[in-house]
């Protein structure tokens, strides 16, 4: 669709030359010369196959084509195919052997049936491989695997990325991801109306900090603390303040003498939820990080009869598997994977999908969290989070997680933005932290670099990101 009416403006050829041109260029950047198969399928993926071997073999590399099937004449790829003057052997393994390198430009991004057993085969007979586009066998839409695909060292994609790019398990199997501007027209995206966002700062602004700010205008976070296991309260409460909040408060009960002897910052109240919630001012809690069920089911319904804006985590999204009626009425929940099926099942086919029809059975925000973490919103907007890092694989750094986006809550954010914002900074304070601690943080680390996080988060959200592919919708 792109392509139909980017060629009103540029010829689809030229736009096929400009990608090959980027694809070649990244390869030559990276690598020295070598032997090398390019693989093509009939389509515009296999055009831009061709003008890669046309251009790595004035180069000087060696280049052989191996083709799928014979473009379709008058096509674009036949045009690019036309001016191709080397080697085109058979689709068969045997023409790729003694090749130091196979670029894999057979289906690219738009594949909708599984790979076929021969385009394996081959594909996988040379270790080093090279994607245009996107590798064979990877939905372009959902990350899914569609048959067999193999993991790449470099993919080249063009214009934006696709949500299979920055999804499991396809993200593992690009390799390094290119995102080449090949000129494509400002009307090839007329009519188009992408329905997933990457999470990158210019999606979403975070509050800045002004003279006339106070406490309560940065917002009150409050935290539902615990008997058993106080410290996810206290890593909740600690990255809230770390973040920006102007006061948080743990409600403790009669757990409060667990938590007098943390941070001086802290209030710890020990009295009666129901009166505490008689301040009105104390919009936005935290409930379930360190609860047990029946905590939960003693604050979540008291909370939401009492119209907070609620975010439900790990103990509260335990007791909501058991009933899921129980949730309705918070405005976001964030669990893992794990969690995700305790509550609604089995994840069948695209992960995106699955996480908006969550978003909308419970009318909350829906952050599926992982390596690839999802945002939904019942409205349904969806972004997925690419910028993280597997130092957040360690316990406590969903209750920092839950801080952090309480505090862009309770500063005002759409509860939506303020998730989206919220995994984003994370993601950035798990790297800084990693940096810091050799690559293996701790839990108790995260929140010391999160003001630096949200001091960068503003910094690249003023940039110019209007050329940045990676900033914009997919």
């Amino acid at each position: 669709m792109m392509d139909h009416a980017a060629s009103a403006v540029v010829p689809v050829s030229q736009l096929m030359e400009n990608a090959g041109w980027a694809v070649a260029r990244a390869i030559r950047k990276r690598f020295a010369p070598c032997r090398v198969a390019v693989v093509c399928g009939p389509g515009n993926n296999g055009g831009d196959g061709y003008v890669v071997a046309r251009l790595l073999a004035q180069w000087g590399w060696s280049v052989r084509v191996v083709a799928m099937a014979v473009p379709r004449e008058g096509s674009p790829a036949h045009e690019a195919a036309s001016h191709w003057e080397g080697p085109v052997l058979p689709f068969d393994v045997r023409s790729v052997e003694g090749v130091d390198m196979v670029v894999d430009a057979v289906f690219g991004s738009g594949l909708k049936r599984p790979v076929p057993e021969n385009v394996a085969a081959v594909l996988q007979a040379v270790p080093l491989r090279i994607a245009v586009d996107m590798p064979s066998g990877v939905s372009g839409l959902t990350g899914e695997v569609m048959g067999n695909a193999q993991s790449c060292a470099l993919t080249v994609t063009f214009v934006r990325p696709r949500p299979g790019h920055l999804l499991e398990p396809g993200k593992g199997l690009c390799g390094e991801l290119v995102c080449a501007d090949i000129g494509m027209p400002a009307e090839a995206w007329h009519g188009l109306a992408p329905k997933i966002s990457l999470n990158w700062p210019g999606l979403w602004t975070v509050p800045v900090s002004g003279d006339g700010d106070y406490k309560y205008r940065r917002g009150v976070v409050s935290v539902c603390g615990g008997t058993v296991m106080p410290g996810a309260t206290r890593l909740a409460a600690k990255a809230a303040r770390r973040t920006g909040a102007g006061l948080v408060r743990i409600a403790a009960g009669k757990a409060a003498e667990a938590y007098r002897l943390g941070d001086p910052g802290l209030i710890i109240d020990d009295g009666p939820l129901s009166s505490l919630l008689e301040d009105h001012r104390r919009k936005v809690w935290i409930c379930g990080p360190g609860l047990t069920s029946d905590e939960v089911a003693d604050a979540l319904p008291a909370l939401l009869d009492a119209n907070r804006t609620v975010l439900a985590d790990a103990g509260a999204l335990a007791w909501g598997a058991e009933d899921l009626s129980r949730l309705k009425g918070v405005a976001a929940v964030t669990p893992h994977i794990g969690e995700f099926k305790k509550l609604f099942g089995p994840v069948e086919g695209s992960r995106t999908d699955a996480a908006l029809a969550a978003a909308r059975t419970l009318n909350a925000v829906m952050v599926m969290k992982g390596p690839d973490t999802i945002i939904a919103a019942p409205d349904g907007r969806i972004a997925i989070n690419a910028h993280a890092t597997s130092a957040l694989a360690t316990a406590g750094s969903g209750d920092t997680l839950t801080g952090i986006i309480a505090t862009l809550m309770a500063a005002g954010m759409d509860v939506w933005e303020a998730c989206c914002a919220g995994v984003w900074l994370h993601g950035e304070a798990g790297m800084q932290a990693a940096k810091q601690h050799g690559g293996w943080p701790v839990a108790e680390d995260l929140d010391l670099p999160l003001g630096a996080a949200r001091s960068r988060a503003t910094e690249l959200s003023e940039a110019d990101l209007s050329k940045n592919p990676v900033a914009a919708l997919l």
